[in-house]
């Protein structure tokens, strides 16, 4: 069932422009697809080490413009330097848009994980507030108010088969679900290695780990550098879909729904951020024939409200308690019905006999007693097996 799972919704996924008509609900998966992107990328940094960044906006931002700026090419001077770039490649763009974002992250993380709590938040709205105001006046490099237009989409190259552009709605759609798996796993990869285990200890207890040999700004940055790479690439997918971009990517609106979709979906597991970006991401949309502009924001605060309240830990973490709950009374008949069987035909020892005779080591045997034997059996020579199996099955 568990494979199944997502089995299912895979193909659920990779099915829908094949029966979906409507181009305008393609877009709204195509950018709801992208910031659950950057919301996964968020959820690294919140929920597994327990950082709260309220920039994170900045990391997706340079994405996008280095990506932008990469395929468009530029020509500016620098400190009484010309440097001039040629355009490249846009699916080259993609990866200098990671990379950018992923050294900003280093640079950001070094400097500000000097501190905790609410100074490192403000160090983070400071960041991106100084990279929103970078890129509306550095006019010369990014245009400024004026945007940058045209940015041309991606090409991908096929050997044998040639180039391919990604022109239309569906094309990109696979691109994008593509992208958030490749990401998805990267999360779920690391997350359940000793790196991840690590990073889940600092958000447990950062004095505790640091007290047993945990690197505490060592796993800190490399969230942070993670974190930022997956936010760039989200900011350059947008860049490349919407084919324009301007200082505006660098509201802190951004930031605030990536933050919404960790928290109502569930920070700290694989799923929140997509069941809580597909939510608050088709949530304007459904609201959109019958509410004011003035209303779909009441309504959307109020349903957040209503689940932070009522689901604090978010939407995921109560479904998995739910079928935990569910599962255990539904194979209780079950159990009842095959204890009552194996009661006239099991034996009175609860101690497997046959399971100590393959025992090498008395270490090994004491692991393994279910039961504390009685006093006399510490007298025995528990370094040969057969007396150990003879001691457990005289206790029994």
């Amino acid at each position: 069932m568990k494979r199944a799972l997502p089995a299912f919704w895979l193909i659920i996924l990779l099915t829908i422009p094949l029966w979906l008509q409507d181009q305008y609900i393609l877009h709204i998966l195509i950018t709801t697809g992208i910031f659950i992107i950057a919301a996964m990328s968020l959820n690294l940094l919140l929920g597994y080490t327990g950082q709260l960044s309220l920039g994170h906006v900045a990391f997706f931002g340079i994405g996008a413009y280095a990506s932008a700026l990469t395929t468009l090419g530029f020509d500016v001077e620098v400190f009484g330097f010309r440097v001039v770039h040629q355009p490249w490649p846009a699916i080259v763009g993609l990866f200098v848009g990671m990379v950018a974002a992923g050294i900003s992250g280093y640079v950001i993380g070094r400097l500000s994980f000097k501190v905790r709590g609410a100074y490192f938040v403000i160090v983070t709205i400071s960041f991106a507030e100084v990279t929103r105001l970078v890129a509306l006046n550095w006019v010369e490099l990014t245009q400024g108010p004026l945007a940058l237009t045209n940015i041309p989409p991606y090409t991908l190259g096929f050997p044998g088969l040639g180039d391919y552009t990604l022109w239309n709605k569906i094309a990109y759609y696979y691109l994008v679900v593509a992208v958030g798996l490749v990401a998805y796993l990267v999360i779920a990869r690391l997350v359940g290695s000793r790196v991840g285990r690590a990073m889940i200890a600092l958000k447990e207890n950062e004095t505790l780990a640091g007290s047993v040999g945990i690197d505490v700004t060592r796993y800190l940055v490399l969230a942070a550098v993670v974190s930022a790479a997956m936010a760039g690439g989200a900011g350059s997918l947008y860049a490349h879909y919407l084919k324009i971009i301007d200082p505006d990517i660098f509201l802190f609106i951004y930031t605030v729904t990536m933050v919404i979709m960790v928290i109502t979906g569930g920070k700290g597991t694989l799923a929140g951020p997509i069941v809580g970006g597909i939510i608050f991401g088709f949530l304007p949309v459904i609201l959109r024939p019958f509410a004011a502009p003035a209303v779909q924001w009441i309504l959307y605060g109020g349903l957040m409200i209503v689940i932070v309240f009522v689901l604090p830990q978010g939407i995921v973490p109560a479904l998995e308690r739910w079928i935990a709950n569910w599962a255990p009374s539904a194979r209780k008949p079950a159990r009842a019905m095959a204890a009552g069987n194996s009661e006239s035909g099991s034996s009175p020892c609860p101690i497997s006999i046959s399971r100590f005779a393959t025992e090498k080591s008395s270490a090994s045997l004491a692991r393994t007693v279910p039961v504390r034997p009685p006093h006399s059996m510490f007298s025995r020579d528990f370094s040969n097996p057969r007396m150990a199996k003879f001691a457990i099955a005289r206790h029994c």
